[in-house]
């Protein structure tokens, strides 16, 4: 396929009005190997013909099959692991402390490929194993993804293995997954009913969700511009309970907004503190 700069240049354009994602001007190699089976598909010999098909066809299809090719990543279970032990160990019994007798509602933003609310289901089952009793009214994990495609296999709860590989304990594996044929697994359903999946777009109003006590948005605002990740961080703000937490990708910071956020050391890691 042909990536001329000024059609990158419209195609980075029309990614960061779609969706927010700022691509680096270095990134052609990245929406070649992404988009070059779609436009094979759809005969479509160069990135600015895709762009002025998606103009032409707003609501074709094809604008959703080019949002979901581009934000489509691959992630792990527990990921970077201190997240969950501080979910654990810190986060939810001080929930518990502060809230007697409510729901706690967690909010898993650009959930992927689902391995990270599933992964925080997990985390609160064996909160509940070692703490009986004390969560009484539950959990409610929201996991939201621009990828319509990508949440629809979430929902199944089924991976194959080679996903259920990338950092999922043996232990993990047997308790809360069961086979489903050659190489397959689906996770089982009490741990997959505490997650609800919805179709979300960051840059669309979060008001429809509701307020939640934890926020996870890991690993999502390295691709948007700095005052786009700056909006996201109000808004998910105005999403958190007072007192509610924000948890971070490892490499991302939270700079700049002082009067919203303040910085929880926990050994190890970093989360923050909606004041």
């Amino acid at each position: 396929m042909s990536t001329g700069n000024l059609d990158f240049e419209q195609f980075r354009v029309f990614l960061e009005k779609a969706c927010g994602i700022l691509l680096g001007e270095n990134k052609q190699y990245l929406v070649s190997s992404r988009l070059n089976k779609l436009m094979e598909q759809q005969g479509i010999k160069s990135l600015g013909e895709l762009v002025q098909r998606i103009q032409a066809q707003p609501r074709g299809g094809l604008r959703e099959q080019v949002v979901d090719a581009m934000t489509t990543n691959e992630t792990l279970w527990f990921r970077d692991t201190y997240p969950f032990e501080v979910l654990k160990n810190k986060v939810i019994p001080e929930f518990i402390k502060g809230n007697p007798g409510q729901r706690l509602r967690i909010w898993s933003a650009a959930c992927s490929s689902g391995q990270e609310p599933y992964s925080i289901s997990m985390a609160i089952d064996e909160f509940e194993r070692s703490n009986l009793g004390q969560l009484k009214m539950g959990a409610q994990i929201v996991a939201t993804d621009l990828s319509g495609a990508m949440l629809n296999n979430c929902k199944t709860g089924e991976y194959d293995s080679l996903a259920i590989a990338r950092g999922l304990s043996q232990e993990r594996l047997q308790r809360y997954f069961d086979p489903k044929g050659p190489g397959r697994w689906a996770i089982k359903p009490p741990i997959r009913s505490r997650v609800e999946f919805r179709s979300y777009n960051l840059l669309d109003s979060y008001a429809p969700l509701g307020k939640f006590d934890i926020v996870f948005c890991r690993n999502v605002l390295i691709y948007f511009s700095a005052q786009v990740k700056k909006d996201i961080l109000m808004r998910i703000h105005s999403t958190l309970k007072p007192g509610g937490y924000l948890f971070l990708g490892a490499s991302e910071a939270l700079n700049g907004l002082p009067d919203h956020y303040q910085m929880v050391q926990c050994s190890p890691g970093i989360i923050y503190q909606a004041k």
